[in-house]
């Protein structure tokens, strides 16, 4: 069954109103145009709920993964679809903070849950001194404390592998 086909949905515009008069009288004319209000009901009915058809939280679950694309979001088959339509929903935010600690953080939060503390070894200053000491440590690294009570590391690598540079390394740690 395509999407919107329901069995005996009548056509909010039938085609038969449209014809001229002339094409009104002849029951063959009506009858092969009638034909064709089935299939425009449904083109109706999914026009008329196109809104929610953009709405991660509403659209169709195979929707959601076509919205996905749109918005530049990789979703991983694993996830349920709860957390697809949450990170699809909080893309464009999530985005705007790409790169960033607190982009980790938040993207953490979307598709695993549980309380989440990320640290890195980076750090921003600046000087009127030459050859002041840079903030940070050496060697760019991240670190991802999580507390969850479902075993979440699997899913932790995942997304740390796709947000993370390369150049950085990760460590998780989970606890209940």
């Amino acid at each position: 069954m395509t999407r919107g086909a329901v069995d005996g949905l009548a056509s909010p515009h039938p085609l038969e109103r449209r014809l001229p008069s002339v094409f009104r009288e002849d029951p063959f004319t009506v009858r092969f145009v009638s034909a064709f209000d089935g299939l425009l009901a449904q083109v109706f009915t999914i026009l008329d709920c196109l809104e929610g058809y953009l709405d991660p939280t509403l659209a169709p679950a195979d929707f959601v993964a076509w919205l996905a694309g749109w918005v530049a979001v990789d979703l991983d088959e694993t996830w349920s679809d709860q957390q697809q339509r949450r990170l699809v929903a909080q893309a464009v935010a999530l985005h705007r903070w790409a790169g960033t600690l607190r982009g980790l953080t938040e993207q953490i939060q979307v598709l695993i849950g549980g309380d989440v503390v990320v640290t890195d070894s980076g750090g921003c200053t600046w000087s009127r001194t030459a050859a002041s000491t840079l903030p940070g440590r050496d060697g760019a690294a991240v670190h991802v404390r999580v507390r969850s009570a479902e075993p979440v590391e699997p899913r932790l690598r995942a997304v740390l592998s796709a947000c993370v540079p390369a150049h950085v390394s990760y460590t998780i740690e989970v606890s209940p």
